[in-house]
């Protein structure tokens, strides 16, 4: 079987930035293994499958070591690929991708960016515990939980120059769960961000869309404005524009092709 593949980064408008993604066009659904075989083989975040059904294209995203149940930076990529290169006829204006998890995820462009309509996912308030203070290795202000826990920081310096214990954070995130850290940040960019899920396979994600399903509800209250920009600030950073829309929300950010080839399995 010759599966296409695509590698994208996301969330930035040149190569080398943002946060790499596999795209992968099938014609139908392959054995579960196949796909988080070639999800381990590709080493990546995130590879992201799709099959085009005619009104809607269905998408699933596999780590290395896990399928979960929502992605942003390769719906963002797989995105990029249907509106430029998959198109023999005029490229649509949107595009639904339908989830198995998170339901159907609208898909728009405004010039180079893509917008991406996702559930809002605001985090619960949760006690900052000596355990918890333990595995981050510092006191946060706060901690909130969604699918994630979230860590507020005091400023953008101690979140660019956190070095986190993997072990340690394994031991705080469940399965199929990660740990973002956020604080204010400095000159136009609203908050900073960083994302971690050694559980999944991924030690430091580079740029966590769905990460900001917690993020935006938060520092939409907090700073009192429904639009925002972001900034992950991990060794290849990556640039998002968001808006908090109450129940949903929207994260939009370029993209950039890097490669193209195809798998033999």
């Amino acid at each position: 079987m010759k599966i296409p593949i695509y590698q994208v980064d996301a969330f930035t408008s040149t190569i080398f930035g943002g946060n790499p993604a596999a795209v992968c066009p099938l014609a139908n659904w392959p054995n579960d293994q196949i796909l988080q075989n070639i999800a381990m083989e590709n080493n990546l975040s995130e590879t992201s499958f799709m099959i085009d059904r005619g009104e809607y294209w269905e998408i699933r995203w596999f780590t290395p070591t896990h399928e979960i149940d929502l992605a942003g930076h390769p719906t963002l990529a797989s995105a990029w690929v249907i509106f430029n290169l998959l198109n023999d006829r005029e490229a649509p204006d949107e595009i639904v991708f339908r989830t198995r998890q998170a339901g159907d995820l609208r898909i728009s462009r405004d010039n180079r960016r893509i917008v991406m309509d996702f559930p809002s996912r605001p985090g619960n308030p949760e006690p900052v515990t000596p355990e918890v203070t333990q595995a981050l290795g510092i006191k946060p202000e706060a901690m909130f939980r969604s699918r994630d826990w979230m860590a507020i920081f005091p400023d953008e310096e101690s979140v660019r120059t956190y070095r986190p214990d993997f072990n340690a954070l394994s031991g705080l995130a469940d399965a199929g769960n990660g740990i973002i850290i956020t604080a204010p940040g400095s000159g136009e960019v609203d908050f900073v961000s960083r994302f971690f899920a050694p559980n999944l396979g991924v030690n430091e994600d580079p740029v966590t869309g769905s990460a900001h399903c917690t993020l935006i509800p938060y520092w939409s209250e907090r700073l009192g404005k429904s639009g925002l920009r972001a900034l992950q600030v991990s060794s290849r950073c990556g640039e998002l524009f968001l808006e908090d829309q109450g129940e949903r929300v929207t994260i939009a950010g370029e993209a950039a092709l890097f490669l193209t080839g195809e798998i033999n399995v």
